[in-house]
Order: C-alpha cells, then structure tokens, then sequence
C-alpha cells in the first residue's frame, strides 16, 4: 500500500506539522462485498487499490511511562518496494467540535535496512502482522478496508491466519495542523456508508 497522500505546502522555515484525521468502524465478513460495492460508487472513478502488507511495531522504553513506537510497513506483494517507517502521536479526542480523532502523524520511505537501524537504535520488535484489503480515495480522503492475520512463523508473511471474522474499515485525512474544516466532510462521508458500517472517532486507549 503506497503512502497517504499528503497535502503539499511550501516549506519556508522549520517543518509543517502533519495531522491524521481518522474515524474507524468495522463490518463482518459476509457484509464485505456490499460495502466494496457502495464505496465503488461513491469513491473516484477508478478501481480500488489491493495491498498485503507486512507491519511491524517497535517499542523504545525509557525513563517515560508509556514506551515510544514506531511502525515500519512495506509491501509483500509487489517486488522492489521501500519499507516506511511512521510515527503516530497520541490522539487529541478532547474536543467536541471534531468529528474525527486527531493525532500527529509522521510517515517517511526509508532503506532497506530500516529494522537492523532500529534495533541498533534500542528498539524491539514488539509484534508483527499481516494487512490485506483494499484502498479507495475521494479526493484527499483515503478509506481503506482490510483485514489483520496474525503471523504463525516469525518473519514468514506466508504463514499466517485471521484473527477475527470482520474487516476494519479506516477513514482518513492527512493534513497540515489547523485543517480541521477536513472533519466535517469526512462526517458526511461516513453517513453515506450506514448502516453497512458506522464509522466513529475511537479512543484507542478504549481498547487496551
């Protein structure tokens, strides 16, 4: 899956804050054609884009309470792809008049010796999995609709299994800070989806 678009802006000092604006939902497997068919007609008119990708999570543990991660994701399915590494900051769920939850988001292409860095670095693979679904666009918002296997043989992305009966369905955004305007489209996006999956802004800290 190639990196979320971003919105580019000219950079005269100093680097612009990214922000993912993100809402989450999913379906069950047996509703996954139905939803495919209302996202064809309602996503730009092209067909959605297949990935398999492999992710890996790094965890840095300091003096901090809560470790510091990292991501690194690359492509199984098409040859001579980079491995991208991204950051993920902690959502800003707080305010009301969001529709969508908002983090800081850092998503860079790198080597191919990203992992050997990272370890280097003081990080340890925490766990890994297996992404496969589909990727669809309206205008600058990305939906995306896959499915998590969990990896039966460490590093073996042929030996996998499904950890659930149901896809996740991600909505969103990357924009620079202050773009919040981008919730309220990605709000009327998300109605025109129901009742097949309800898209919502979730606390990930809900579900640990």
């Amino acid at each position: 899956m190639e990196a979320p678009p971003v919105t580019m802006m000219p950079v005269t000092g100093g680097t612009i804050n990214m922000m993912e604006y993100l809402l989450q939902g999913s379906v069950l497997d047996q509703s996954l054609e139905s939803l495919l068919h209302r996202l064809r007609g309602l996503c730009d008119n092209m067909e959605p884009e297949a990935f398999v990708d492999h992710e890996l999570v790094f965890l840095l543990k300091g003096q901090q309470a809560s470790p510091f991660v990292l991501r690194a994701r690359r492509a199984v399915d098409k040859g001579g792809m980079p491995w991208h590494l991204r950051y993920l900051g902690q959502p800003e769920i707080g305010d009301k008049s969001r529709h969508a939850l908002v983090r800081n988001c850092v998503d860079i292409a790198t080597s191919e010796n990203l992992t050997d860095f990272l370890v280097e670095m003081g990080f340890r693979m925490d766990h890994e999995f297996v992404a496969k679904g589909h990727v669809f666009r309206k205008g600058i918002m990305k939906i995306v609709v896959y499915k998590i296997f969990r990896i039966l043989m460490p590093g073996n992305t042929e030996s996998i299994e499904p950890l659930s009966l149901s896809y996740l369905v991600e909505l969103n955004v990357v924009a620079p800070a202050g773009q919040d305007v981008v919730s309220d489209d990605m709000r009327n996006f998300a109605e025109q989806l129901k009742p097949l999956v309800h898209l919502e802004k979730i606390d990930p800290k809900r579900l640990m």
